[in-house]
């Protein structure tokens, strides 16, 4: 088996996903330096881990780079950690656009050096279990698939509601269920989207609301809301994957033997991150997975292409609310202009 004895990772960003990072990194044992604009020192000194005085510096002494900023800076962080030769793993979203995400990819590929986005939903045990219910054919062949996730509204405040940093709703908190349509339904043929209330001049409202109907190529129509709720929301998830001769069903809210809860003070709206109460954090499992592939171990359940993917279904249901139009994904283009 991989060993991962004297891992050390270079955590770029301090914000509230940098701790659910460090915990799994100090579960594995992790040697853990920092490097932020901010917050850094407060981070290293409740955990205990090393700061690093500017990028340059982390990345010469670290064996690969987990980041965790914002979106917006998500591409010339991972960049230079390219540049620098740093394999990469990077929180969702990979990037704003598909043609960032695609510059990366082409970066890592040309560089030698592997990139993978923090889709951490694969890693949950009960969307995992319906990936391989629905692998098996153990529900026929897919018909319809729906998707929920709702949160307390993190734009508030901060950056979230500036669309151009965020992404807003769909690229910030949907973007999860964009991956798992696809994940579980197959490629994309098109997307249809609309929002409630409309961004207006480039920002989000507070409390929004976003419904997006995607159709695969292999027949299937999937159906996805995202819900940036008022102060308070609970944070919930759901899915109903209907096939011709059985459906899988959850709802992170009913007893299942696994629950979804609020981080200590994420009811501020700050951000939601959901914790497993029950068995192995799904942030543990995901980065073990990252890091062993990184030591040169089976390759994870989610690569940058992956990544990129979901980017790219996010700018088109942008781009569907934007126009009022069901896109073709056969001939959207990137940049946003849908023929």
């Amino acid at each position: 088996m991989t060993d991962l004895t004297g891992l050390t990772v270079g955590l770029v960003g301090a914000g509230n996903i940098a701790h659910v990072h460090v915990e799994a990194w100090k579960a594995l044992g992790a040697r853990v330096l920092v490097h932020s604009a901010e917050g850094a020192d407060e981070l290293a000194a409740e955990y205990g881990l090393e700061v690093a005085g500017s990028l340059d510096e982390l990345l010469a002494a670290v064996e690969f780079v987990d980041i965790v900023t914002p979106s917006a800076t998500h591409h010339d962080v991972t960049l230079a950690a390219i540049k620098a030769g740093r394999d990469v793993i990077c929180e969702k979203p990979l990037t704003l656009t598909a043609a960032a995400s695609h510059e990366l990819s082409t970066a890592a590929a040309a560089a030698g050096v592997k990139l993978y986005p923090a889709h951490v939903v694969r890693f949950f045990p009960a969307y995992k279990a319906a990936y391989d219910a629905v692998r098996k054919g153990r529900i026929g062949q897919v018909a319809v698939a729906r998707f929920s996730r709702q949160a307390s509204s993190p734009a508030g405040k901060g950056w979230y509601r500036d669309v151009a940093r965020s992404g807003g709703v769909i690229m910030d908190l949907m973007v999860h269920d964009l991956d798992q349509a696809r994940w579980l339904c197959g490629e994309v043929e098109s997307v249809y989207a609309v929002q409630s209330p409309p961004s207006v001049d480039g920002i989000s409202p507070v409390n929004v609301a976003a419904h997006v109907t995607l159709t695969h190529s292999g027949g299937a129509i999937s159906h996805l809301r995202a819900t940036w709720g008022a102060t308070g929301t609970p944070f919930k998830t759901t899915f109903a994957i209907a096939g011709s001769t059985g459906q899988l069903r959850f709802s992170s809210a009913e007893n299942t033997g696994y629950a979804e809860e609020l981080k200590e003070g994420a009811a501020s709206g700050d951000l939601l991150i959901p914790a497993s109460t029950l068995g192995e954090s799904p942030y543990l499992t995901q980065l073990r997975e990252f890091a062993l592939a990184l030591r040169g171990g089976p390759e994870p359940r989610v690569d940058a292409a992956d990544g990129a993917a979901a980017v790219y279904l996010a700018e088109a249901a942008r781009a569907s609310m934007e126009t009022g139009r069901t896109i073709d994904m056969k001939s959207f283009d990137p940049a946003g202009v849908a023929r």
